[in-house]
């Protein structure tokens, strides 16, 4: 005699919550790879479309000033007095040679772009 309920083809998959989540693709991303990478490829292209400002160079020198007085601390064991003196001083080098390559780096790209355009 054939039996009255059939078993499940599948484990229902369980939410810490309790839920059950509906049959299907519930443990996969529903985007394909293609699309992960046009979005990717999207995002990218919005960021680096964007004209350097003077904050963003500050921030990174700053990041990278206190790197250089950590490794004047560390490696050439200096104290750390001097080693903040050289801090400030490798900000105010950085800071101008930061923006001014963002900035030529910028127009470059903005000029391919009218230069791909006009083709």
């Amino acid at each position: 005699m054939a039996k009255a309920k059939r078993k499940r083809q599948r484990k229902h998959r369980g939410t810490p919550a309790g839920t059950i989540e509906a049959r299907g693709r519930t443990g996969h991303p529903t985007s394909t790879r293609a699309d992960a990478k046009a979005i990717s490829r999207e995002r990218r292209a919005h960021r680096l479309d964007k004209p350097p400002t003077w904050r963003g160079a500050l921030n990174r020198a700053v990041v990278m000033a206190v790197i250089f007085a950590l490794v004047v601390v560390v490696l050439f064991k200096r104290p750390v007095a001097a080693a903040a003196v050289l801090g400030v001083a490798m900000v105010l080098v950085y800071l101008p040679m930061s923006y001014y390559t963002d900035r030529f780096i910028y127009n470059r790209r903005q000029r391919q772009k009218q230069a791909r355009t006009a083709r």
